[in-house]
């Protein structure tokens, strides 16, 4: 049987209200009430149920996140960072995973509502602003932005980020180029492809073939570089931009391992990310960082910053990617 206040309160020969200000406000009690209410407390074994104190207060001391892939290691960094700075206030991260699907995203912001978070961290599945601007509770979006910028954002210049990569295939001579993402539903690899068609437009003769698949994971991506091993050699491309560094493992598993093709000889391969273990791969992997631990610490001050001022104007903080070459991208073109 749990201990309660009234417990306390009678071993200790005091009002429940006394032992509720030793608890919230113990400069306003004498210090020796404090000291026997505090020994009733260890003698009972009480715990503080702050979790119903919260409630009754209307809020929580927790933050939700909810990302596209828990399994990404990217998003996992995220989370991290995320942690790390709220733990610097006594707020905890409950972290939910949309699995890239709506509806999940969905249960999960009513999940939170009802557990009264003061807010939450979103990597939104698609940017719509019906759902984002009503969703009922304050809101950072994490990894994009909304257009018109009514919610508080924390992201990378995607469309620059992909500019970059292919950038650096054309510069290597390569001039047929595959680009191995999707869904282009998510905000971040359609911006990922706007950027890769703007640097092909830079360069006469080159082209770029969209190769669009159903989820960011290495096993997609291992399915699509199998497909291109299989192709003729002149139908091949020389290059693969991969949405991202799972995607990318995976078209070099696909394609060097399993298809015999030479990496970065018959084909040059750069992800987006730079996760840990991209440059620990096989033939180390050419990609796109993003400041991911920056981006969830960030994403908690936004949210911090809306909450002490509800009326101010939506911050947005957006991080310029770096290109990081490895050896998939570095040998002479086909």
């Amino acid at each position: 049987m749990s201990v309660s206040v009234k417990d306390v309160a009678a071993a200790a020969s005091v009002s429940v209200g006394t032992v509720s200000n030793v608890l919230n406000r113990p400069d306003k009690v004498a210090p020796a009430t404090v000291a026997r209410v505090h020994a009733a407390i260890e003698k009972l074994g009480f715990v503080r149920n702050d979790a119903a104190r919260q409630l009754r207060a209307g809020r929580s001391r927790s933050i939700g996140l909810i990302v596209l892939d828990s399994a990404n290691p990217f998003f996992a960094e995220v989370a991290r960072g995320a942690e790390e700075r709220a733990a610097l206030d006594g707020i905890s991260i409950l972290l939910g995973n949309s699995d890239q699907n709506p509806v999940r995203e969905s249960a999960y912001l009513d999940l939170f509502r009802e557990q009264r978070v003061n807010g939450v961290l979103l990597t939104p599945h698609d940017l719509d602003n019906a759902v984002l601007l009503n969703a009922g509770i304050p809101l950072v979006l994490v990894d994009g932005e909304l257009p018109g910028g009514q919610v508080p954002s924390v992201a990378v210049d995607d469309v620059e980020g992909g500019y970059l990569a292919v950038a650096h295939l054309l510069e290597l001579g390569r001039r047929r180029i595959a680009f191995v993402g999707g869904p282009l539903s998510i905000r971040q690899v359609a911006d990922r492809l706007a950027g890769a068609r703007r640097a092909l437009a830079e360069v006469p003769g080159a082209s770029l073939e969209v190769i669009e698949l159903e989820a960011l994971t290495v096993l997609r991506g291992s399915e699509a570089g199998e497909r291109i091993a299989r192709l003729p050699a002149e139908e091949r491309p020389d290059a693969v931009f991969a949405a991202n560094d799972l995607l990318a493992v995976g078209v070099l598993q696909g394609a060097a391992i399993i298809g015999g093709i030479r990496v970065p000889d018959d084909l040059a391969i750069i992800g987006y990310d730079d996760i840990d273990f991209a440059q620990s791969t096989v033939v180390p992997l050419s990609s796109v960082r993003q400041p991911a631990n920056d981006i969830g610490r960030t994403a908690v001050d936004l949210l911090f910053a809306a909450l002490a001022d509800p009326g101010a104007a939506p911050q947005h903080v957006r991080f310029r990617p770096e290109l990081v070459v490895r050896a998939s991208t570095a040998g002479a073109p086909a």
